[in-house]
């Protein structure tokens, strides 16, 4: 196995490592920040709501509210990452298999890529 055969299936492994651990903490926690939110009472106090499946909030620590909203931010980055791994890895599957489209394998390999990174 070459060394960019072992990078890619350990950015895919450390990415299916964080979906696996956000999924845990969601259902542990009971909601995610980034849909949650805060609120400020009359008296001063700060309150951080996390919003849970069914539209119910549920308050959490200033802490917790940071993590789950840092966490839920890093899945974005890591799915990315994960989809440009596996397409590296069948990069040259698919340049081989579309020698002879109207696209070449090259050209979509690109365009899948630029479009993976934009999103």
């Amino acid at each position: 196995m070459d060394r960019r055969t072992r990078i890619c299936l350990l950015i895919i492994l450390i990415g299916l490592a964080n979906f696996l651990i956000y999924a845990l903490l969601y259902v542990f926690i009971g909601g995610e920040a980034i849909n949650g939110s805060i609120q400020t009472t009359a008296d001063g106090t700060t309150t951080y709501l996390l919003l849970r499946p069914g539209g119910e909030t549920v308050a959490v620590s200033r802490g917790t509210f940071i993590y789950s909203g840092m966490h839920s931010i890093s899945i974005w980055v890591t799915v990315g990452a994960v989809m440009l791994s596996m397409l590296t890895l069948a990069k040259e599957r698919i340049a081989s298999s579309m020698r002879s489209a109207i696209i070449r394998g090259r050209t979509i390999i690109t365009i899948l890529a630029t479009i993976i990174t934009m999103i």
